[in-house]
């Protein structure tokens, strides 16, 4: 008979040491645990993905489940209730935005009005002598030679130079010329507006150069009639005429502004 295995022995020797050793299985646990081979690493990754698809899945359920027990008819009066909530936010938002085109069209024409108003208060105060100016013109010489140049003559070269576009006129550097000027003969000269001129009478005025010059020397112009006086004029056209006499601008005696 073959002979019998002891218990604890195998044929051909003893079992290895860590078969009878104490606590073999918690130790081998212990290095799965903190040295885990690939295949264990791969078998977490794909549970942790599981219980992550597993918890989405359960909220997704339960967000969805709001109007899960809701009728039909409940379900067509929400989508209604959202659908006018839309329509009132687009409107909400057109009329924001016409509103704002609104006041930028109105900033645009009120800034307009604002620079076409003081396009006409510059354009008033030269012409009531209020500002000096500059710009281009001619400088007017009359002399008196032989005679003395009549106040009619004296005024009717002014006239033609306004009437061909003069924008401001001085006197001899010392008299700006308006509308409302008075002319007198004086002792030893002209009396404008009550203050004595004395010739040579120097008259500055601004426009087109060209224009002045040609409305006072064309043949039965002003310049005829001031040598027909006893005196000579001679007109220099200048690129640029600085005017710098100015007036103080009167106050009303009875006129008040409209409030």
């Amino acid at each position: 008979m073959p002979d019998q295995v002891p218990d604890g022995e195998v044929a051909g020797g003893e079992v290895g040491a860590d078969v009878h050793e104490p606590g073999s299985g918690r130790s081998r646990l212990a290095r799965a645990m903190t040295r885990p081979s690939r295949s264990q690493t791969i078998v977490a990754v794909l549970l942790a993905l599981v219980g992550f698809a597993a918890v989405t899945q359960i909220r997704t359920t339960e967000e969805d489940s709001t109007y899960s027990g809701l009728r039909q008819q409940d379900l067509i009066d929400a989508l209604n209730g959202l659908a006018g909530t839309t329509q009132r936010t687009q409107a909400e938002i057109d009329r924001l935005r016409s509103e704002r085109e609104d006041l930028l069209s109105e900033s645009t024409r009120r800034e307009a009005a604002l620079e076409r108003t003081q396009r006409e208060v510059d354009s008033l105060n030269v012409l009531a002598g209020l500002v000096p100016v500059t710009g281009p013109g001619v400088r007017v010489t009359i002399t008196e030679e032989t005679g003395v140049v009549k106040v009619s003559t004296f005024l009717d070269v002014i006239q033609e130079l306004r009437s061909v576009g003069a924008e401001a006129i001085q006197v001899n550097g010392k008299v700006r010329l308006i509308a409302s000027t008075s002319f007198e003969q004086g002792t030893g000269g002209l009396l404008i507006d009550g203050r004595l001129v004395e010739s040579p009478y120097v008259v500055d005025a601004i426009g087109d150069a060209s224009t002045l010059a040609g409305a006072l020397v064309f043949s039965l112009g002003p310049a005829r009639q001031v040598r027909l006086d006893g005196g000579t004029l001679s007109v220099d056209e200048l690129t640029s005429l600085d005017i710098d006499t100015t007036r103080r601008a009167a106050d009303p005696d009875e006129a008040e502004p409209d409030p």
